[in-house]
């Protein structure tokens, strides 16, 4: 049974209020891509410097909290949310908490953007104790935390948002091994592309119940634009791109054996595949597809990052 939606009685006390708001259940995958990319620098025998790894991961997790409140604000502006009927609370349509009266427009707002201002000084301290290449990586990040949703740009509602969001956590495990390492190298980039893509296939299933409710405020989503019948067979080919390019990484030695453990999740992923196949053009089925493919993904970057640490120790 899903949760019941946010009221302003149940989250009467601001601090939690506002907790909740960045819906911190959908963070995780934020928290995996850090953890690959500490597995990445940790695979090439570098000893990580907790307090520096502490703070990346933290700030990571602040970032995407942010971009999640200034998606919901700038979905509320459009309409999007509030004339979305088929959404499955809390996987689609929103957080909810501007249109039940939780938190006003202004509200959220100030603390989205808030929150990713919040990001440069400890993005600058990072800098000073690395080098100076995390400025990219951060305003990379940053960049497509806003550009996501905010005019002019709106990647989301131009059928690009799969690739703002597969770049954006492609950032976060580049990011975090940059820390460590202090400059740039291709493992993190091969290790965590599979991921980036597995969390895109997130993005790209939760837009199979909104749809007709972007289709009514001009979100012209990928799924829209495609329609639910072609567009089902797009997540076939995220996933598989994804535990392809793992699988190939690993035969060709750019990836240590131990990371053929990131296909597991793989069964998950195909699970999902078939329920979307079946019931594309009916939302009330999706929640188990969805379900899968937010734990596929989170899996799939938990096992990717213990792998790579058991290859530097084994």
């Amino acid at each position: 049974m899903n949760p019941p939606e946010p009221s302003r009685q149940r989250f009467a006390n601001p601090l939690v209020r506002y907790l909740a708001a960045t819906r911190p259940a959908f963070l995780s995958v934020t928290l995996a891509g850090a953890l690959i990319g500490l597995g990445s620098a940790s695979a090439d025998g570098l000893v990580i410097d907790v307090g520096k790894a502490l703070l990346t991961v933290l700030f990571a997790l602040v970032a995407h909290a942010g971009a999640n409140v200034i998606n919901d604000y700038h979905d509320a502006l459009s309409g999007a949310d509030a004339g979305n009927h088929e959404r499955l609370f809390p996987f689609t349509g929103g957080s909810r908490f501007i249109q039940n009266g939780v938190l006003s427009l202004r509200e959220t707002r100030f603390f989205g953007y808030g929150l990713l201002a919040a990001v440069i000084p400890a993005g600058l301290w990072l800098t000073a104790h690395s080098a100076g290449g995390l400025i990219w990586i951060g305003l990379a990040g940053l960049l497509i935390a806003w550009a996501y949703s905010a005019p002019p740009l709106q990647l989301m509602a131009r059928g690009v948002g799969e690739g703002a969001i597969a770049g954006g956590w492609l950032m976060v495990v580049l990011g975090t091994d940059f820390v460590q390492r202090g400059e740039f190298s291709a493992r993190p980039l091969i290790a965590g592309l599979p991921f980036a893509l597995l969390v895109a296939a997130i993005l790209y299933m939760n837009q199979f119940p909104d749809a007709l409710g972007d289709a009514r405020a001009g979100k012209r989503t990928l799924v829209v634009r495609l329609g639910t019948q072609k567009a089902r067979w797009g997540y076939l080919v995220l996933t598989a791109a994804a535990y392809l390019w793992l699988a190939v990484a690993v035969m060709a030695g750019a990836l240590p054996a131990w990371s053929a453990l990131g296909l597991v999740p793989a069964a998950l992923s195909f699970m999902a595949c078939r329920r979307l196949l079946a019931d594309a053009g009916k939302p009330v089925r999706l929640a188990p597809a969805i379900k899968a493919t937010i734990l596929a993904a989170n899996l799939h970057g938990l096992l990717i990052s213990v792998a790579l640490v058991l290859s530097a120790r084994l």
